[in-house]
């Protein structure tokens, strides 16, 4: 399997496919009983433990079908949270932060805490803490799986922007329709890929 920069691919598969673990392997959160995963020329798992966490928060994003918003922080503060061990000023992570919410679409809505957000809002901050580091490649578990269809199609026209804008993205989901915004589906089945 091989992603090309600036690719938008998405992993489709049934239940119990292999789909979530094959994104873990890919994130560098879960090593591989087999097989290898180089990135830009670097081997993910011949990295140790510290560089492995380092190479992640530099290079990767991820969404995941649970928001996992800290409820008690706000938009900003949530978004704020991959910028924690970069040497950057407090000034510098809330301007990132800010940028990465306005490019979702919620500019003004820093201040809020997640149950002051509707559900596909709550996903915008979820994909704009993902991609405020600027991430390398996105990735994204069932990204719309909470979501009602027009919240989803909103959700999926960011996924869209975001890629036209040369972000590579890599998306487990279970929905066809969502499919038609990649360049590329691979199905899974029983841990392999079949097209």
């Amino acid at each position: 399997l091989t992603v090309e920069t600036g690719e938008f691919v998405c992993i489709m598969g049934q239940s119990g496919s292999g789909k979530s673990t094959l994104l873990t392997i890919l994130g560098g959160m879960c090593r591989p009983s087999d097989g290898s995963v180089t990135i830009d020329g670097t081997a993910l798992y011949g990295l140790d433990d510290d560089g492995l966490a380092d190479f992640r928060a530099r290079t990767f994003g991820f969404v995941f079908q649970s928001f996992h918003l800290v409820p008690y922080l706000t938009a900003l503060e949530n978004v704020m949270l991959p910028l924690a061990p970069l040497r950057l000023t407090a000034p510098e992570k809330r301007s990132m932060a800010s940028e990465a919410l306005a490019r979702v679409g919620l500019a003004g809505k820093e201040a809020r805490l997640p149950s002051r957000l509707s559900g596909g809002e709550q996903e915008r901050v979820a994909i704009a803490r993902a991609v405020v580091n600027r991430p390398t490649i996105l990735f994204a578990d069932e990204p719309t799986g909470n979501l009602d269809s027009a919240t989803s199609d909103q959700v999926m026209a960011l996924f869209a922007e975001l890629h036209q804008a040369g972000q590579t993205i890599v998306m487990v989901t279970h929905n066809p329709d969502n499919g038609r915004y990649a360049q590329r589906t691979i199905r899974l089945k029983d841990g392999l890929a079949v097209s």
